[in-house]
């Protein structure tokens, strides 16, 4: 049945297998399944520790946050693959910005160049002119 534990306290240990107990925690376990978190762990700190109550708490308790702790796993999977999705794309973007930016800076030194040899050009037109000009000038009085 029982032993005493000390002479001045008059507590009796139950002697149960440790099969008995498992499946007393287990159907424990079974048993707290629905409950809230705050009955779960009032019942655990209203049971000492080793207790088949304790045990079934803690292991409800263990159970629920390793639950929760491979939702989160899996929701910051989700979120690092679309982040890694996002940055590959920013990359694509960024590559694009900047051969199109090459491509105007092509462009604009291009049209620099066109610009000096228009410059040139109408420097020449305006040479050409001034020489057309002061041959007219020349031939008006030559001819006086």
């Amino acid at each position: 049945m029982g032993r005493l534990l000390h002479s001045r306290v008059m507590a009796v240990m139950n002697e149960e297998t440790p099969v008995v107990a498992a499946d007393k925690v287990h159907a424990l376990v079974q048993l707290l399944r629905t409950r809230s978190y705050e009955e779960i762990r009032q019942r655990m700190y209203d049971n000492p520790p080793g207790s088949p109550w304790w045990s079934a708490c803690k292991i409800e308790l263990d159970i629920r946050n390793g639950e929760q702790i491979a939702a989160a796993l899996s929701a910051t999977s989700r979120v690092l693959e679309k982040s890694r999705a996002s940055t590959q794309h920013f990359e694509q973007l960024a590559e694009t910005l900047h051969e199109s930016t090459k491509e105007v800076i092509e462009m604009l030194a291009g049209t620099k160049e066109a610009g000096r040899r228009l410059e040139i050009a109408v420097y020449v037109t305006i040479g050409i002119t001034l020489v057309q000009l002061f041959n007219l000038i020349f031939e008006v009085f030559r001819k006086r």
